[in-house]
């Protein structure tokens, strides 16, 4: 195992993406380590994505693309506008609100912080706001997408960790929202201290809250659909993620009217590739993780926890110190796979409910997408806004730290997480 954790960590130091490196270091740990045939990578990867849950993810990348193209968006994007429009710094206010809302569709961080970016760059450019604070917010606003529910980082976590995705979903609302609050607090503090720019601001008027919260009722159905469905029974979590791709076809093409059939081959095409991209991780993820489990590692490792922290509240300050640092080298998904399965059984050990830390594992998660050196909403946000990593990254420490704050209050008040789903009868 020492070379096989060794070739890892070199390739990723030499910048090698996340799915060759775990692919090639398995593969060489198996040829030269080990005597298992290498026949067996075609095997694990195939039991890795052998899953009807995971089969959700597609579907919930397919409906962010309808959402982007057939005018969703852009209805939330006039909705968030009219509600905290009036505002000093109101498009800061605006961007996170619309990601916000993204993030109750499509479940990917990345795809909110590309929409809500796309959608509001030109106007930040116009008003002169700081547009490197600017990317930083809209970068960190979509770091909301893996926890405020449906989450395709969650869905993984919930397959990994045999709980209900149901019970999941909603334990990240609570969080979702008080990180949505204390960023929009940061940008309330941040403008105050600015420039007239941030003066500029449209009234607010119940006409306008009207006619843009109408215009908008049949895109804020699809959340009430999807979580309506998981949390009544009405629908399994995959179940729910194909009806909410024929709900977006049905709103883009006969609703708003902006989608057409000339768009879907393109849409289709750019699904299947964001999909495939994340099928290929976490097969390859699944052979990393088949061989650490097979070396005994999991077992090690909890028992390294357990004499280091004595207490639940010394292992869940380490774990988030753990996780915090991975998530600045490795994709989410990827994470969840290999190190899920290692620290959910020393959680339940120390008496944590496991929905609790499975959201503890995926706020940690979500923050590494705003920390470099992966961190892709960060990438994201500054490819759009025409800027570069290192100068909108100077201007993450607020962002980070608001997140952090929320992280924290999240692993030491298991209320925050666990009042939700107590409340829709998923836990006693």
């Amino acid at each position: 195992m020492i070379f096989l954790f060794s070739l890892f960590f070199v390739l990723i130091v030499v910048g090698m993406p996340i799915v060759f490196v775990l692919g090639v270091s398995s593969t060489l740990a198996l040829l030269f380590i080990t005597d298992v045939p290498v026949a067996i990578v075609a095997q694990r990867i195939y039991a890795g994505l052998d899953s009807f849950t995971l089969m959700a993810i597609p579907f919930f990348v397919f409906c962010g693309a309808i959402m982007d193209v057939g005018g969703i968006s852009r209805r939330i994007a006039d909705f968030a506008g009219a509600l905290v429009g009036w505002i000093t710094g109101s498009l800061l206010h605006v961007g996170i609100v619309m990601a916000t809302v993204l993030s109750t569709i499509s479940g990917s961080g990345s795809a909110d912080t590309a929409a809500v970016a796309a959608i509001l760059r030109p106007e930040f450019v116009r008003r002169k706001y700081d547009i490197d604070f600017a990317a930083a917010m809209v970068a960190s606003a979509g770091c909301l997408g893996p926890i405020i529910p449906p989450s395709l980082t969650m869905v993984v976590v919930a397959m990994v960790s045999n709980m209900s995705v149901g019970a999941l979903f909603l334990a990240g609302f609570l969080p979702g929202l008080l990180t949505a609050a204390g960023l929009i607090l940061t940008s309330y503090a941040h403008a105050k201290r600015g420039g007239p720019q941030y003066r500029e601001i449209e009234p607010f008027t119940l006409a306008r809250l009207w006619k843009t919260f109408w215009a908008a009722i049949p895109a804020l159905g699809m959340p009430f659909l999807i979580l309506g469905g998981i949390v009544g029974g009405i629908f399994t979590p995959t179940e729910a993620a194909a009806v909410a791709v024929w709900y977006g076809l049905i709103v883009g093409m006969f609703v708003y009217r902006e989608l057409k059939l000339k768009d879907l081959p393109m849409v289709i095409l750019r699904s299947a590739m964001l999909a495939s991209m994340v099928a290929i991780i976490i097969g390859t993820a699944a052979m990393f993780a088949w061989l650490i489990a097979n070396a005994d590692v999991p077992r090690l490792i909890g028992a390294w926890f357990q004499e280091v922290a004595t207490k639940p509240w010394t292992f869940l300050l380490l774990v988030n110190v753990v996780l915090m640092l991975v998530g600045c080298f490795m994709e989410s998904i990827a994470a969840i796979l290999i190190i899920v399965p290692i620290l959910m059984p020393i959680a339940i050990s120390y008496g944590i409910d496991p929905i609790h830390f499975g959201l503890v594992v995926v706020m940690n998660l979500s923050i590494g997408m705003i920390t470099p050196p992966y961190g892709i909403t960060l990438y994201v946000s500054s490819a759009i806004f025409q800027r570069s990593v290192v100068q909108v990254a100077r201007r993450m420490f607020w962002p980070w730290a608001i997140m952090t704050i929320v992280l924290l209050l999240t692993t030491y008040v298991p209320w925050i997480s666990l009042i939700v789903p107590q409340m829709a009868g998923f836990l006693n």
